[in-house]
């Protein structure tokens, strides 16, 4: 089975009396199927999730429905909300090492929907009625087991918006009240937090082929006057991925090995857990040309947590002015304060 989607608003958050709003999570999309004893989780992909997060599938087994599917995230809560790089550092081969995160750094699941209960396909109905089953199934659950909070009234979803993202949300999602779930189709609406920055380019990468550039390596200076890569950014098609190679070859040099030595996770090919299991080959250039990006979030205060969006060139303004200073931070808001059972 597929999960239905969402596809990013344009305007905002959309408004009338047809549409319900929930919490955009920040985790593992799942599906999960219970059948008795026998649970399991299955990622957005169809790819099994079962074996990396063992401390959860108690708490589905003592769900009061025998046979069900539900629809919902996968989470690690951190000191400061939501920390998805703790989340994907659960998903390891090594049995001891799942044995291990699982106490440290526990996953809980966040319920949206209800698919399938007993015998009975509940993906025509409404979502109305589906979410009043999965109130009925969910009633007085614990963690970590959570059940997502809803509203119809948009203003209370644009509150939603700006504090959650103090807990690590990624924003709010819109959903038809009176519609169907459709597996694998977009009729969902996410409404994401959109910025932008000042970044240095500090290098590029060849694409997958080698044929051409791939992406544009971007970075940022801290209050120190230190370089750090921060992510990249590769919206461009086949002709000014051209006019890129030509602009960046005199600045071609190379790797300023000098400069990352002290924290080499901080350079675009050095080992961190972004870098993991990825070509990490890269050409260096001299930091003097500054591009403007869109970004959704910086995750962990490191790295951009989505490859950006290249916006323009910024001939105005001097590499050294593109510091970490221009990156928003929202007021800290506690995810446990957002459910409304704990």
């Amino acid at each position: 089975m597929e999960p239905m989607l969402s596809a990013i608003s344009e305007t905002g958050i959309p408004k009338g009396d047809g549409w319900e709003y929930e919490p955009k999570w920040d985790g593992f999309r799942t599906l999960v199927y219970r059948d008795g004893e026998e649970v399991a989780l299955m990622s957005r992909g169809g790819r099994p999730m079962t074996r990396y997060f063992p401390e959860l599938l108690p708490a589905f087994r003592a769900l009061p429905a025998s046979k069900l599917v539900l629809d919902g995230e996968v989470i690690v809560v951190g000191a400061n909300g939501l920390d998805f790089g703790a989340l994907q550092q659960r998903v390891h081969p090594a049995e001891s090492r799942v044995r291990m995160l699982s106490e440290a750094t526990p996953a809980w699941f966040v319920a949206f929907d209800v698919l399938a209960e007993g015998a009975t396909d509940l993906r025509k109905l409404p979502l109305g009625e589906r979410r009043k089953r999965l109130e009925k199934l969910l009633k007085g659950i614990k963690k970590p087991i959570f059940l997502t909070p809803y509203t119809r009234d948009p203003k209370t979803a644009e509150a939603w918006f700006e504090k959650f993202e103090g807990a690590g949300l990624d924003g709010v999602i819109a959903k038809s009240w009176d519609g169907p779930y459709v597996p694998g189709k977009r009729f969902w609406v996410k409404i994401k937090h959109q910025r932008t920055a000042d970044c240095v380019v500090i290098g590029w990468r060849k694409s997958s082929d080698g044929s051409t550039l791939g992406a544009l390596l971007l970075g940022l200076y801290d209050k120190k006057g230190t370089m750090h890569y921060v992510g990249h950014t590769s919206s461009f098609n086949a002709a000014e991925r051209k006019e890129l190679i030509a602009k960046l070859k005199p600045l071609q040099t190379e790797i300023p090995e000098e400069e990352w030595r002290a924290n080499p996770g901080r350079m675009p090919g050095g080992l961190s857990r972004w870098s993991r299991g990825k070509d990490t080959e890269w050409v260096a250039v001299r930091p003097e040309l500054v591009c403007e990006v869109t970004y959704d979030k910086l995750e962990a205060g490191e790295r951009f947590r989505h490859a950006t969006g290249f916006l323009r060139w910024r001939t105005d303004k001097k590499p050294r002015q593109c510091g970490f200073d221009q990156i928003a931070s929202a007021a800290e808001f506690d995810v446990r304060g957002i459910f409304r059972s704990k």
